[in-house]
């Protein structure tokens, strides 16, 4: 073979070789990111479509060419090590923008395909808005997660959630959020409790009345805890649960008082909402997503559809300045 071709030979088999493992490196990188968002190979698996030995081959090799534990198994959860952590941030961050470049090649035509993951702390104002999108983007697939305001923002911040529709107290700069409604805030009781029948209170008549109250984290029980701190007044919080379901089935049980906003006491015959009568309570729900990602053409159309509904909405005034929902009268 004369030296010219042995020569390109070799240069064509080191390019073609290279190709190679940059390949594997993203395979492995995309099945690295997909457990440490996912927090499970069962999950990644699924969200990639692969099978689970395929995905523990991809991380395995990964974590074998850099010598170090990326990943902890921890049960039946697995958690990114502290050199995990740093790669998951880059990975967030490349597989975002690689989301980006695909939508922005596809912006010249209609948004006919693509997914939208959303995440709300509950049904109640998502749902109009998601039946508004799929009527307007049929090919779009929407999938949707539900938690409370803190496990929402996280999923925001870890690329789990596209966009979230949630109450927002605290201003945050990472997050573009457009206040979309606003609910009251009611304490509500059993039909058989002694203050039904009864328009409203006062919030000096929950000291030391049994209360049930939501889990650390959601932002109803921010806003009445700091009304309560405000006014020095100390109920007795005999049951936390995790779920507004959860919550109206033991006020209805009779375990203690309960808070929610209006909209989310539903048409329950059962229980009697009362408002309080000193302070003006609100419960104000945001559409939100990363600034970063605010862009996004799946995101950006559902953030146009939502300034066009809030336009529709007589509930829709700014809220105070800094994201305070609560405010004494």
């Amino acid at each position: 073979m004369p030296y010219a071709l042995r020569r390109d030979y070799k240069s064509n088999y080191k390019f073609l070789w290279m190709g190679f493992v940059a390949l594997m490196t993203h395979a492995q990188l995309r099945a690295f990111h997909a457990v440490a968002t996912e927090r499970s190979f069962t999950k990644a698996a699924r969200l990639l479509r692969v099978s689970q030995p395929a995905i523990t081959f991809q991380v395995k090799a990964l974590e074998e060419s850099c010598g170090a534990v990326l990943l902890d198994r921890l049960g039946r959860e697995v958690v990114p090590t502290e050199l995990g952590e740093g790669l998951f941030e880059m990975t967030r961050r490349i597989f975002g923008l690689e989301q980006e470049a695909a939508e922005l090649l596809a912006a010249a035509g209609e948004l006919r395909s693509g997914h939208l993951k959303v995440g709300a702390d509950g049904p109640y104002f998502v749902m109009e808005l998601l039946a508004a999108f799929v009527g307007r983007y049929p090919g779009v697939r929407v999938s949707v997660s539900m938690g409370n305001s803190q496990a929402v923002l996280k999923d925001l911040v870890e690329y789990r959630a596209d966009v979230a529709v949630l109450a927002q107290v605290e201003v945050d700069r990472r997050f573009h959020s457009i206040p979309y409604t606003r609910q009251p805030v009611v304490v509500f009781v059993p039909r058989d409790h002694e203050w039904a029948g009864r328009r409203d209170i006062r919030l000096a008549e929950l000291e030391g009345r049994p209360m049930v109250a939501r889990e650390v984290g959601s932002t109803t029980r921010r806003i009445v805890e700091d009304a309560l701190a405000e006014a020095g007044v100390r109920p007795h919080v005999v049951l936390e649960i995790g779920s507004r379901e959860a919550l109206r089935e033991a006020v209805a049980a009779g375990l203690g008082v309960g808070v929610v906003s209006r909209a989310e006491l539903g048409g329950d015959d059962r229980l009697w909402p009362l408002e309080v009568a000193d302070v003006r309570l609100e419960s104000w729900e945001y559409v939100i997503c990363l600034n970063e990602r605010r862009n996004l053409r799946t995101v950006q159309a559902f953030l146009d559809l939502v300034e066009e509904a809030k336009a529709s909405r007589p509930d829709a005034a700014a809220p105070a300045a800094g994201g305070k929902v609560r405010a004494a009268t």
